[in-house]
């Protein structure tokens, strides 16, 4: 049901684009990551991963296919990030605007406010973004142990 995506990454554009929406900022990991998505009959949710040092696994990008969402897709492939990673890395951060709708998940999820990226969706994007009717300032990372 999971699969990595070694090549021709950017045919799940549509998909990565609903969690960060401007191709730019996804070209910055995209190449350099790993590529899961997860797939019955047609794509269900991906996820990009990257290794950002100091023993640190990041989420870049996770996404779940509109029609999918509020079914575990998520949640299975951050389990699934943190089982197979957990011999290699022992953090597991992802990056995240300070929204209603990103931020509770991630806690249910088993991650911690960690830090904040002050300006970051201002000095990064072209355009504002709008979550969960909130426009998007400040990065926060969230963290949790592997």
């Amino acid at each position: 049901m999971i699969y990595e995506v070694k090549h021709n990454k950017k045919q799940y554009l549509p998909l990565l684009l609903l969690a960060d929406e401007q191709e730019n900022m996804i070209d910055r990991y995209l190449d350099r990551g790993t590529l899961y998505i997860w797939k019955e009959n047609d794509i269900k949710a991906v996820c990009v991963i990257t290794d950002e040092g100091n023993n640190t696994l990041e989420i870049k990008n996770l996404a779940v296919a509109p029609t999918e969402q509020r079914r575990g897709y998520g949640k299975k492939l951050i389990e699934f990030v943190a089982e197979n990673y957990k011999d290699t890395f022992s953090i597991l951060q992802v990056g995240t605007g300070d929204s209603p709708l990103t931020i509770p998940f991630y806690e249910a999820c088993g991650f911690h406010k960690s830090h904040t990226v002050k300006n970051f969706f201002l000095e990064n994007y072209d355009h504002p973004i709008i979550e969960g009717g909130k426009q998007l300032i400040d990065m926060i990372y969230l963290r949790r142990r592997l």
